[in-house]
């Protein structure tokens, strides 16, 4: 009996096994290979370089951050995946006093379907200490971030093994410290080749479970999302005084949908704690240059977080012990981090792109929201909170055709004679528009289910375009 309970654990853990399945037991099969030995590997492989300071030597073979780039690259090339470096020459005082390329370690998975569908994971692979300027002290940031770089190195290994209809990206950054340098480049490199970026999971110390006040907490891991989205904020901001939109926009919607599949996901063992501010109090990473192009993008973070353990030298004070040492980090924590992250990303992967929903109701006691369909969507869920609820308390199936609709129908401010649009349309009978939160999913043949897209201003996952002028 236990030799067949062994096989079908292994069988279970299998990549063959997380193609099969519902949607949970698939993304539970991928997260079930997440190896806490081989993230370890990774981070004391980190540490051996010595120091990654994004200043630090480009061209020695052992030590500084050149060799940790090229290293990472080669990992991710060990993968099977299409590899590159996205650099940049970059001058930027006080903390790139002369100029200096910088460069991130790239590895494409391309979709089997949705090329052009990206969901990308991030971690910054660079290091420092107290001082920022201090390139040649030993620096072997561990966590901050040597665990953000062992979960995009990690959830390659195990994804790689299969295929997606959209494509995963997955990037070590360059640069954080110095001023969210590699962030940015990649940033604009998915904008220059076009990329439709359904989500960016940036990963900035993931690595501790006890603060530096000796509070504890390995069962909660923060994700921390904007409000209103940043990108086209002030063209928005008169919309969203008028129609609503304050706590939805796309990553804030990320955020509750990885908070969901969390509780989808028992097995993991990690809840989510929605932080609602772009990044700790004062603070940023890289995940802000996606937010800056438009991209839904959100930061995974420790619970509670130890400041004698990050940005510090190495040193003994008092009995106290400074620096951000590998001895120090909490792996089994830090697995099922890495095991939520890969999850999440083959669940993006494989939903269709959120749609982008628009409501109308006004002097109703009806709603009606509209939307272009899906050329892979199956079905489509529409969901609805109260205003001042934080999670989707509602949700309506929505299944068949899009429906031929006038212009007259979508928006109740005027008709044009003739026109008509091929939209997919949803009459909530007796749910009156002032009361409520709109959005709407995307939904695969096989049950993978997109985040919700709310039906606000600025709530579409794409990038926020301005209506031309009227003349």
């Amino acid at each position: 009996m236990r030799s067949i309970a062994l096989l079908a654990a292994t069988m279970l853990a299998s990549p063959a096994a997380a193609q099969t399945g519902t949607p949970e037991q698939r993304m539970q099969a991928a997260a079930d290979q997440v190896s806490q030995q081989r993230i370890h590997d990774t981070v004391a492989r980190l540490v051996a370089f010595g120091t990654r300071h994004t200043l630090s030597s480009q061209t020695d073979k052992k030590r500084g951050i050149g060799a940790a780039v090229r290293w990472a690259e080669a990992e991710l090339k060990k993968n099977g995946l299409q590899t590159l470096q996205t650099c940049d020459t970059v001058t930027q005082p006080p903390r790139v006093p002369t100029p200096t390329r910088v460069c991130n370690a790239v590895g494409i998975q391309r979709g089997t379907e949705r090329p052009n569908d990206v969901v990308i994971i991030t971690g910054h692979i660079d290091s420092r200490v107290t001082d920022v300027m201090n390139v040649n002290a030993e620096e072997p940031g561990a966590n901050d971030d040597g665990s953000g770089t062992a979960a995009v190195l990690e959830s390659a290994r195990v994804l790689s093994k299969q295929k997606f209809p959209g494509t995963i990206v997955y990037a070590a950054l360059s640069g954080e410290e110095q001023g969210l340098l590699g962030g940015k480049i990649l940033a604009d490199y998915a904008k220059a080749q076009g990329w439709n970026v359904i989500a960016n999971l940036n990963n900035d110390i993931i690595g501790n479970s006890c603060g530096s006040d000796g509070v504890c907490n390995d069962k909660v891991v923060r994700v921390f999302s904007e409000g209103p989205r940043w990108q086209g904020h002030e063209e928005l901001a008169r919309q969203i005084r008028s129609l609503g939109g304050e706590n939805d926009a796309p990553s804030r919607n990320l955020s509750r949908f990885l908070d969901r599949l969390a509780e989808r996901l028992p097995g993991i063992g990690l809840d989510v704690m929605q932080v609602w501010r772009n990044d700790r109090f004062g603070r940023g990473g890289d995940h802000t240059e996606f937010l800056n192009n438009g991209f839904p993008a959100v930061r995974f973070s420790v619970a509670v977080e130890n400041y004698d353990q990050q940005h510090q030298d190495l040193r003994t004070e008092n009995g106290k012990v400074y620096g951000d040492t590998i001895d120090k980090m909490d792996f089994p924590y830090l697995t099922k981090v890495v095991k939520l992250n890969t999850a999440a990303l083959a669940a993006i992967a494989s939903a269709p792109p959120p749609p982008e929903p628009k409501v109308e109701g006004a002097v109703s006691t009806d709603t009606t929201i509209t939307w272009q369909p899906i050329e892979s969507a199956a079905a489509y869920m529409v969901r609805w909170r109260r205003t001042d609820a934080n999670v989707w308390e509602y949700a309506r199936r929505v299944v068949g055709p899009a429906v031929i609709i006038t212009h007259c129908e979508i928006y109740s401010q005027g008709c044009i004679e003739g026109l008509r649009a091929q939209k997919v349309k949803a009459v909530l009978p007796h749910i009156r528009v002032d009361d409520w939160v709109f959005g709407v999913s995307s939904v695969s043949k096989d049950g993978w289910e997109s985040p919700v897209a709310s039906a606000v201003p600025g709530g579409a996952f794409k990038p926020y375009v301005a209506p031309p002028a009227k003349p």
